[in-house]
């Protein structure tokens, strides 16, 4: 996803494409770095794909899992309630001490939803948040979820935007609790496809939204 992006490691930040890995693993990866950083450690981006899978946030309701079939539920701790994530979905995990880049949490969230916002703009897409339901909606309809969890002054979990995939599983739930909303994706959009033309463009948005400079780098490396 990485391919057209000419960093990876800049000052106080390492970003690292993770490729296909199982929800879990990258779940249980996230808490165990914020529960042993500390106020030296660097922050870090993740870019994943997962295979099939439905996460129920630490508030989720059971009535929101319709008939979820083969794909595994599991029960996570970010706020909201359940989504799935799948193949051909970009999912961006941010790892930030936000107390040392003295980001607030809703600062966080409007700085990841305006991101996204613009990266769809390029391309003609008017998109747009809402207060009541974190995350991109085109109309009524979804774009890019997202959920966090702050813990020890850091954030982990993230967002995840639909570019290519199979949106079916979405119909075996209320996706983020909310049953009057369908998901839809960058590709039916007119957006570009593949992750790798998706994850350059987004991350610069989303760095500029952050207020990380670019330039600013420290032992410029990539990470594939």
């Amino acid at each position: 996803m990485l391919n057209h992006l000419d960093l990876s490691i800049m000052h106080n930040l390492v970003i690292t494409d993770l490729g296909q890995q199982p929800y879990e693993k990258i779940w249980q990866d996230m808490k165990a770095y914020t529960d042993s950083r500390d106020e030296s450690s660097l922050d870090k981006i993740w870019l994943v794909e997962h295979p099939p899978v439905f996460t129920q946030g630490q508030n989720g309701k059971a009535e929101h899992i319709l008939n979820p079939g083969d794909i595994p539920i599991i029960q996570v701790d970010r706020g909201g309630q359940v989504t799935y994530h799948g193949p051909g979905q970009l999912v961006i995990y941010f790892l930030l001490d936000i107390r040392r880049r003295k980001l607030g949490v809703r600062t966080l969230v409007t700085a990841l939803e305006q991101a996204v916002v613009e990266y769809l703009a390029q391309f003609d897409i008017k998109a747009a948040a809402r207060c009541d339901a974190p995350g991109v909606y085109v109309g009524n309809q979804k774009v890019c979820s997202l959920g966090l969890r702050i813990r020890r002054g850091c954030s982990y979990h993230g967002l995840a935007f639909n570019v290519n995939m199979d949106l079916e599983p979405f119909r075996r739930i209320n996706p983020c609790g909310l049953s009057n909303i369908t998901m839809t994706q960058l590709k039916d959009l007119g957006g570009p496809a593949e992750l790798a033309d998706v994850a350059p463009a987004l991350l610069t948005l989303l760095l500029q939204q952050l207020g990380i400079d670019e330039d600013n780098h420290d032992n410029i490396t990539k990470s594939q």
